[in-house]
């Protein structure tokens, strides 16, 4: 036997689908190489009877979302991301996926990807094995060319990105063209999206956000780029009422994802309006995001489920109502009136007047809220009557309170 025959991966790939088929060949089983993100790179020829799972993959060009989660719920990804060696994996019936070996490849800790090999009908024993750890070796320098060639384009791409989000580019037109150059497909529909995190986001954060955003396949991205915590996205947008809905389920599962496969997560995330066409305003959709983050730092708990700029209400335009007050030195007597009182003597009526309001006037729900009888926040509610000078009655004049409180602690 000649070394090719025992050294068969010593030589040199023209690509990974020539390294894919000589696995192949050399296993007598069915093989897919992914990247580190379970993007399909190469894969083999393979007689009939191979599972929905692998072919599912070679048409969608990725491994299939539900594939991947059951994979990370039955601890394989985890395997993987510890070992060097290959790894048995059992069937997985509700997803498709039949009998595996799988095996990492690394560049020393780094992951670069993973060989995948379908056992249909035998069963690789230790000297197959030891063949695949080989091969792992073979694939590690195409994957680190396939790696800077990525890099560069995604480079490209970001700058471009952040040419959009700074207003840099004002024609529609010459945005268009450089997207097309740089062979990015432009939506009709787009928006931007925020995710801000409670530390810096470095190299390996980066990976861990870069797999979750290409292995959760609910939305198509365009670009992406990080700013120190932040991390924003350019999607592709529907004016279909139900993608709405789409949308905040992507940022709850990927802060969930996050939190439980590396636990990292974003604290908080905002999206920026729905623009047609125009590209131009990526910038004004971004702005808006950015607002939306502001006021959810400072109204976590009346904001902590609102993720959409139009969902903001009146939040909107307490910035402007606050600047407007400080401005020309406008408080609101009656507010003042009570804080007088409070500090006076001892009590908390300017709370209480904030917590019925905030309950839409509920006087029931109010006294739960405040552990009190009903009948101590009647009195207290004629107090804060007499005391601020204003008719709790008055719709005209709650709402005035309402939002000079909201604008109070917005200044806070």
């Amino acid at each position: 036997m000649n070394r090719g025959e025992h050294e068969p991966f010593q030589q040199i790939f023209e690509n990974l689908e020539s390294l894919a088929d000589k696995i192949s060949e050399v296993l007598t089983c069915p093989v897919t190489i992914e990247d580190a993100n379970h993007r399909l790179l190469a894969y083999s020829s393979h007689e009939p009877g191979i599972d929905p799972a692998r072919m599912a993959t070679i048409v969608g060009r990725r491994v299939p979302e539900k594939v991947i989660n059951s994979l990370w719920q039955e601890g394989v990804i985890p395997r993987l991301l510890e070992s060097d060696d290959p790894i048995r994996i059992s069937p997985i019936n509700d997803v498709g996926l039949g009998n595996r070996i799988a095996i990492s490849i690394r560049n020393n800790e780094e992951i670069l990807g993973y060989i995948w090999l379908l056992e249909i009908d035998k069963h690789l024993d230790q000297e197959a094995f030891e063949q695949l750890k080989r091969a792992a070796k073979a694939a590690k320098t195409k994957l680190l060319q396939f790696q800077v060639h990525k890099q560069k384009e995604e480079q490209g791409h970001q700058e471009f990105f952040w040419q959009l989000l700074t207003g840099y580019m004002k024609s529609n037109t010459s945005i268009k063209d450089k997207a097309e150059k740089l062979h990015i497909k432009l939506p009709e529909c787009y928006q931007v999206l925020v995710f801000r995190f409670d530390q810096k986001i470095d190299d390996n954060l980066y990976k861990q956000i870069q797999y979750i955003l290409t292995t959760l396949q609910r939305i198509r991205i365009i670009s992406h780029v990080t700013d120190r915590s932040r991390l924003v996205l350019l999607i592709s947008s529907s004016d279909d009422p139900t993608f709405k809905e789409s949308l905040t389920e992507f940022m709850m599962v990927f802060t969930t994802q996050m939190e439980e496969r590396f636990q990292s997560f974003p604290i908080e995330s905002a999206c920026g309006s729905l623009m047609k066409g125009d590209y131009s305003k990526v910038e004004k959709s971004y702005q808006e995001a950015l607002t939306v983050l502001r006021l959810k730092r400072k109204f976590p708990i009346e904001l902590q489920h609102t993720y959409h700029y139009h969902d903001m209400g009146f939040y909107l335009y307490l910035p402007w109502l606050y600047e407007k007050k400080k401005g020309e030195n406008m408080g609101n007597p009656h507010l003042q009136a009570l804080r007088r009182y409070d500090q006076e003597n001892g009590t908390h009526l300017y709370h209480t007047l904030e917590i019925f309001l905030s309950l839409d006037c509920n006087v029931k729900e109010t006294a739960e809220k405040l552990h009190v009888h009903i009948n101590t926040l009647n009195y207290r509610l004629k107090r804060i009557e007499e005391i601020s000078r204003v008719h709790l009655k008055s719709m005209d004049q709650k709402v005035s309170l309402y939002l000079d409180m909201k604008a109070e602690k917005y200044e806070e």
